[in-house]
């Protein structure tokens, strides 16, 4: 069923506030040396922005890669989003999916800390694609 435009706003509002919520959390985790939480918290921050870009143009995904495959496919191969910030989403998947269910694993300052950068960028740069805010 598709949604009014004042749900849609709503959705879209909720995951952009929850993404910007989320890299305060990654940063807060880094700031107490907590890097495979810092990493996950950086994979959400993308995760609910994707999100809010996809309810925006009227697509839905069930999963995780569901969503990356919908980014991939809309957005970074019609060049709106470049190939290295498609990458710098799934790469923080992997690094989301390895520390929370590899055993005996977990990732450190040098392993997660470039990722801040790039994760704030794509962030902001998503969110300027977004029609309702």
């Amino acid at each position: 069923m598709p949604l009014n435009k004042e749900d849609k706003k709503s959705i879209i509002k909720y995951r952009v506030e929850k993404a910007h919520k989320t890299m305060i959390e990654a940063r807060d985790c880094a700031t107490m040396g907590h890097w495979t939480l810092a990493a996950n918290r950086l994979y959400y921050t993308l995760f609910y922005i994707s999100n809010a870009l996809l309810v925006d143009k009227g697509m839905f995904a069930k999963t995780h890669a569901g969503v990356i495959a919908k980014i991939n496919e809309h957005f970074v191969k019609t060049g709106i989003l470049s190939r290295d910030e498609g990458r710098t989403i799934s790469i923080l998947q992997n690094m989301r999916q390895s520390g929370d269910y590899d055993d005996c694993f977990e990732w450190s300052e040098e392993d997660v800390f470039p990722f801040f950068k790039r994760t704030e960028e794509l962030l902001l740069k998503i969110e300027s694609l977004l029609n309702i805010k």
